[in-house]
Parts: C-alpha cells; structure tokens; sequence
C-alpha cells in the first residue's frame, strides 16, 4: 500500500507542474491581450459631448492635451495680434498692454513690448496715446507647422496704421510680417475673467484654448525657436 501511494504521489507531480507551467502561460498571454487593447483604446479615443453656450450640444473627438486644431491656432494668433495692436484713447496702450501680456510667454514679454513702440511718435507715448489711435489689419495668417509636441510656427502678413496729430483721418501704414511661435498650456493661465470690462473677458475667452505666444521673428527668420 504505501509503494501504491508513493507511486501515485510521483505520478501526479509532472502533472502538477505541466498543470502549473500552463496556467502560467495562460496568464501571461492574458496580460498581452489586455496591454494591446488597452494600446489600442489609447489610439481610438472616445467622443465628448460639447455644450455650447448658445444651448446648442456637439460631439467632439478627443484629443491628447498638447493637441490644437490649426483653425484654433489660427484665430488665436489673429485675435491676440489684433487686440495687442489696436488702440485708441480710451483703451491706451499701457492698458491693452497689462491686459493682452497674459497670452505671452513670460520670456517674450519685453520683446513685445518693443514691437508694440516701434511707429508710434514718441510725443504720442508720452501722452498716454491721446489723440492717436492704432489698428492691425490682418492680411493674410498662414497655416501651423508643428515643429515639436505642443508646439507650432505660422506666419501673420499685416499692416499696422498709426494715426496720430490734429489730422488723424489718414493713417501712416507700417508692414507687419512675422512668425510667431505658438505653444500649448497645460492648464488655462488666466482663471477668472473680469466681466465687468468686455476687453478682458475677450482676454479670457482666448485663453480657453489654453495657447500663448512664445516667440515673435521677422518672416524673413527660417527659424523662430
């Protein structure tokens, strides 16, 4: 009896470990199958719901937090350079400037600040702007070119008219052609809009797509980095 029992102890333990060895198999073929979907479901990521304002509901695709359609990049260089170069005496420049630098890199901020100086007569600055005004008509913004993750460079071809002096009507044209380097945020710099001044709740409602300037060149520059 006991050579019995031996015998069938020895007999189930290659039994065992095959038994063993397979489950083992099995679980790392299981853990497979689950990282290739999971692969898979990162790539085809799900729709959100929008509500828009106005009532209205979209379905939207979602995207990685770096990612920027090139229309949204588009309208937020042209309103930005708009906002930041359109002036008058009741909006001064000092206070376009305090207001539209939130969509600025903190490294660019003097840069543009010399951009927004340069044409203006130094008698209208030191007047505050009264009795001139400055307006950015934008000709034509070219389309994003990713140059890294978050990251894009476009070209705005403009003009900047200055008018100034007792004979405002007619406006002294300055070209304004340059690359600007755009870069994706995180999160939404400017949290809580002022919405008792509609200036800057434009600010705000630009910043929602959580973009701001980064570099500012000639257009003649290859580069703008």
């Amino acid at each position: 009896m006991l050579f019995n029992q031996k015998n069938k102890r020895t007999n189930i333990l290659p039994v065992f470990v095959v038994a063993t060895f397979g489950l083992h198999v099995l679980t790392i073929l299981l853990l497979m199958f689950h990282q290739s979907m999971l692969k898979r479901l990162s790539s085809n990521l799900p729709q959100s719901l929008v509500q828009l304002v106005n009532g209205r509901a979209i379905t939207v695709d979602s995207q990685e937090n770096l990612e920027r359609n090139p229309e949204t990049i588009r309208r937020f260089v042209g309103e930005t350079m708009t906002l930041m170069f359109t002036w008058s005496e009741k909006q001064p420049p000092q206070t376009i400037w305090q207001a539209t630098s939130e969509l600025l890199s903190g490294d660019v901020r003097r840069k543009f600040e010399v951009e927004m100086t340069q044409g203006i007569p130094k008698n209208v600055l030191a007047n505050g702007g009264r009795n001139a005004e400055s307006v950015l008509l934008v000709r034509r913004i070219s389309q994003p070119e990713k140059i890294a993750d978050g990251q894009w460079q476009l070209e705005i071809v403009a003009n900047r008219l200055i008018f100034a002096g007792y004979n405002n009507k007619v406006g002294e044209a300055t070209p304004f052609n340059k690359k600007i380097l755009i870069r994706a945020l995180d999160t939404q710099a400017i949290s809580i809009p002022n919405v008792q001044n509609p200036f800057h709740t434009a600010i705000y409602r630009l910043n929602e797509a959580r973009l701001e300037i980064a570099n500012i060149c000639d257009i003649k520059e290859k580069s703008c980095s």
